[in-house]
């Protein structure tokens, strides 16, 4: 149970080149696997765990080297995130940039395809953000995280608490002259 099937620098290697094989993979399958998994993507997810379980693990099935793989995983992911963090160069080079999806209130269907999305999933994301349709966007793009974000047309805002007082005063003023 505590005994390594295989060598500890064996099981460090072996984690250490699946998680970079696996970063490679999902760079490679796009943004949109990252943050907006459908019923598939989230079936394929689940069985990438289990398909590369044994590339991680070997013929080791004890409990401490199932603790090391673990530990190998975690530690090396949060030295990759620290790395990326620090590093535009590097952060650019893993997430990628952020994908112009429709500007001025027009699509780019070339982005949408090769991105893998359909518009109307696109749209659905628009009225989460307030955006009832494209012609409200100044700009919708799919962030490296795999975000979709959108810049508001001048005017297609949420009025803020600012706007509201302003008229407010304004309507006070207006009010204040025509009272006797």
């Amino acid at each position: 149970m505590l005994t390594f099937g295989i060598g500890a620098p064996e099981k460090i290697v072996r984690t250490v080149a699946v998680y970079l094989a696996l970063a490679l993979l999902l760079r490679l399958a796009g943004k949109r696997d990252l943050a907006q998994l459908n019923s598939f993507d989230l079936v394929v997810m689940l069985l990438l765990s289990n398909v590369v379980q044994n590339a991680v693990i070997g013929p080791d099935n004890s409990l401490s080297g199932g603790l090391l793989g673990a530990v190998v995983l975690v530690t090396f992911n949060a030295a990759v995130v620290r790395l990326a963090a620090r590093s535009g160069r590097l952060h650019r080079l893993l997430d990628g940039r952020a994908t112009v999806l429709a500007q001025r209130g027009r699509w780019n269907p070339r982005a949408l395809a090769r991105e893998g999305l359909r518009q109307e999933d696109v749209d659905a994301a628009l009225r989460r953000q307030n955006a009832n349709t494209v012609a409200d966007t100044e700009l919708v793009s799919l962030e490296p995280g795999g975000a979709v974000l959108t810049t508001l047309l001048p005017g297609r805002e949420s009025a803020t608490r600012d706007d509201v007082e302003r008229l407010e005063a304004k309507l006070d003023a207006l009010l204040g002259r025509f009272t006797p």
